[in-house]
């Protein structure tokens, strides 16, 4: 588990190709600096094992799934990821519960700036839509953030969105201050959220059996 809270900006130093996954090595001194074979570590919301270390880099095996599930797949020597360690229980939860599981990939639609904050609205693809709402918790690129505002319920699925607002924080700590329109993000709903969304499809395929068996 992870909390949204990034430790530090790490950068790719080895992409390297094995069949259809991919051996991925990265800087980031402060969270390799007690990591030990196996642990894991959150790069840019995506969880990863580390298998190989030295002081001041380590390498994990990104497989095919989460190649193509994530904006990993396009990662390259130079890109930066945003780090975070596994949470130690007892630890404040300064963000929300993340598991480093992303459900997709979003697209950066626009960038609007404020007096030192940045308004940033994304694409929202129609099977994410309903887990997303005004006021709850998004991570985007493994940063635990609030929507701040989501596309209206009639909205064409196809063109649903959400905005998040980025603080002088967030955007200087985190690579969200470097995107753009055109950028993809890894998105993680809120595992409450498609909690629910799954026991309300049992219990409406459970609610439709003895229709079915009726005919």
């Amino acid at each position: 588990m992870f909390t949204g809270i990034i430790e530090e900006l790490g950068t790719v130093t080895a992409v390297e190709q094995h069949g259809d996954s991919v051996a991925l090595t990265v800087r980031g001194p402060v969270v390799v600096a007690d990591a030990r074979h196996g642990d894991s570590i959150a790069t840019s919301g995506v969880c990863l094992t580390v298998v190989e270390r030295t002081d001041d880099t380590f390498t994990a095996f990104v497989m095919a799934q989460t190649l193509d599930m994530s904006a990993h797949g396009s990662l390259a020597v130079g890109d930066r990821l945003n780090l975070e360690r596994a949470a130690s229980v007892g630890d404040r939860l300064g963000g929300h519960i993340v598991q480093g599981h992303v459900d997709g990939t979003a697209t950066v639609l626009s960038t609007n700036d404020g007096d030192g904050w940045r308004r940033v609205r994304f694409s929202l693809a129609p099977d994410l839509s309903p887990l997303v709402v005004d006021k709850g918790s998004v991570a985007i690129d493994g940063v635990s953030l609030t929507v701040s505002a989501v596309s209206d319920e009639t909205t064409d699925p196809a063109s649903a969105w959400f905005e998040v607002s980025l603080i002088p924080e967030t955007l200087t700590a985190t690579t969200l201050g470097e995107r753009v329109p055109g950028d993809r993000v890894n998105i993680e709903t809120d595992v409450l959220a498609r909690h629910v969304r799954r026991m309300l499809r049992l219990d409406a395929a459970v609610a439709a059996e003895p229709a079915l068996e009726a005919r």
